[in-house]
């Protein structure tokens, strides 16, 4: 039977090997092809071209530019790309194309303008810039976006079809009817059909026309359109209506109604996600104040510290793997959490465990105990904030519609948060640690009659506490930058929340957490951000001298 496990595992083994060997050599042929197909795609005019185009003046140089249109396709988008963004040079002699950019270590290098590979042995002291102006710069946008929009892959038709939209012409018409013919993607060609009714629109003479060009157009949220319909229904000066035609104002002015009414109920969309990704940072940041306030009684100042360790902690991981960022976040997660957690438990067993049952001793403690933590902090890494850089898969956002899109960092720690919950739901729950937590804060004195070592039980909370604020701070360092007086700007928010769901109970801080989150969104836009802020400890205040338990009282004896 060993011998069989063994043999299975060579066999495992080899098949890796031989297909890790297969992909490797599969890419490399991949790679070879693909720079044989630029090799096979210039042609000696398109190569004659090139050399006219670096010793070309600035008026030449558009010519050259619309007969390499004319005689080249997707080949060309490195080349246009490079001389867009003024890192395509020449060499003097031979007038070959290069493009000169800074490497990985900021140093100025070469590459080749087509397979992007550095050209070793050649420096830029012996090339020459290909000078470009606004006017050959609006020429190569036109030609990028029209390379991409033929040739593109599915994400650069769609992006060169809505920048398209901005300048619709007898060209752009032209260009919108060929991609259409061959485009096979729905999305895209919904896309080029409002190109071709923005056209419409503007140039047909039949009334019919243009009003059922505007019924396509009356579907849409992106700026151009509205633009354009908006001209439909304005007034000159004289206070005539521009657009003569009172057929035509009039379906402009429904489907401008019918467009505005779903702008804001996405801008209501935005709102509310903002405001749950804001509840999220609150609920990361109370949770673990909720447990400790409700078990221990504790009020501990220096939570908000906890918040800050975690965000360093992030930084420091970050330092340590320079050549993995896409993985720093992953690793800062449970070192944060060990970190800020340990740290928690030093605090508990040194300062207090000899303040118990004396809430106002303990609030002064922990407040100079958090003065301490930031000085420390400021003497290791300087008052400077600290930038913690998101990886690649949280960068970005989904793009739902013109609108509204989702940002990858804030839904990532929407989900992120939930997700904690959820585990500490199950800690206190399922776990013999949350059985003793629970038994503790009911009855602190029964459950050390039945045997419960409530002094152990103190500091693992407070270290659990203290480790999900330090999570916490993993999930800030991707907002914001990270400083010493990081924390301070969570703590109020964090005991508002507890107070407002009630003390000691888990499902109360999320409810308080997303609702203070989403009304804090809400009135910013109205009351500005500090006038918000304090509408809402205003109507907290109410709010408990109503319900002084907060939306979810604890229950039990020591409730009472």
């Amino acid at each position: 039977m060993k011998q069989t496990r063994q043999l299975i595992g060579w066999v495992f083994s080899l098949s890796l090997l031989l297909g890790s060997s297969w992909l490797y050599a599969q890419q490399s042929i991949d790679k070879i092809e693909s720079t044989d197909n630029y090799a096979v795609a210039i042609s000696a005019d398109v190569d004659q071209l090139f050399k006219d185009l670096a010793a070309a003046n600035l008026r030449e140089k558009s010519n050259i530019i619309t007969s390499l249109d004319q005689q080249s396709g997707r080949e060309m988008l490195p080349v246009y790309q490079a001389m867009l963004n003024g890192e395509l040079y020449y060499d003097k002699e031979s007038l070959q194309l290069y493009q000169v950019k800074d490497n990985d270590q900021g140093k100025e290098s070469v590459y080749s303008v087509f397979s992007g590979e550095l050209v070793e042995g050649q420096t830029a002291k012996g090339l020459k810039k290909v000078r470009v102006n606004n006017k050959l710069r609006k020429q190569l946008r036109g030609s990028i976006a029209r390379i991409q929009l033929l040739f593109g892959e599915r994400a650069e038709r769609q992006a060169a079809a809505q920048t398209m939209l901005d300048n619709i012409s007898p060209e752009t018409l032209a260009l919108f009817q060929d991609a259409a013919e061959n485009e096979s993607d729905q999305e895209i060609r919904d896309l080029l059909a409002v190109g071709m009714a923005m056209n419409t629109v503007a140039t047909a003479s039949a009334t019919e026309e243009r009003v059922a060009a505007i019924g396509v157009l009356s579907t849409r949220l992106e700026t151009p359109v509205r633009n354009q319909l908006m001209n439909l229904v304005d007034k000159d000066s004289s206070g005539e209506f521009v657009e003569q035609d009172a057929a035509v104002r009039a379906a402009a002015e429904s489907a401008l109604k019918e467009i505005d009414g779903k702008i804001r109920f996405y801008g209501f969309m935005e709102k509310l996600f903002f405001g749950l990704s804001l509840g999220s940072v609150f609920l990361l940041a109370a949770i673990g104040l909720a447990i400790t306030f409700g078990v221990m009684g504790v009020i501990n100042m220096a939570h908000g510290e906890m918040i800050m360790l975690g965000a360093y902690t992030t930084y420091v991981v970050q330092l340590l793997m320079p050549n993995h960022l896409e993985w720093t976040i992953l690793v800062a997660i449970p070192a944060a959490f060990l970190v800020s957690g340990s740290v928690g438990v030093i605090i508990e067993r040194t300062v207090i465990r000899f303040l118990h049952g004396r809430p106002l001793e303990t609030l002064l403690a922990t407040f100079g105990i958090s003065l301490i933590l930031q000085q420390l902090v400021r003497t290791i890494f300087s008052p400077l904030n600290r930038q913690v850089s998101t990886p690649d898969w949280l960068s970005g956002s989904i793009e739902l519609n013109p609108v509204f899109s989702l940002t990858y960092n804030r839904l990532s720690i929407l989900i992120f948060s939930l997700v904690v919950f959820a585990i500490l739901m199950l800690v206190m729950k399922k776990t013999s640690l949350g059985l003793n937590v629970r038994a503790v804060s009911q009855n602190r004195n029964m459950a050390k009659a039945m045997g419960i070592k409530t002094e152990r039980v103190d500091s693992m909370t407070f270290g659990l506490g203290s480790g999900i604020a330090g999570v916490a701070g993993v999930a800030l360092s991707q907002l914001t930058n990270v400083g010493p007086n990081l924390g301070q700007s969570y703590i109020i928010d964090s005991f508002m929340v507890v107070v407002f769901g009630g003390v000691g109970n888990l499902l109360g801080t999320l409810v308080g957490s997303f609702s203070l989150g989403v009304a804090n969104k809400f009135l910013e836009p109205v009351t500005g951000a500090v006038l918000a802020n304090i509408i809402i400890l205003v109507f907290i205040i109410l709010f408990i001298q109503k319900r002084p338990k907060g939306l979810f009282p604890q229950k039990g004896r020591a409730a009472e």
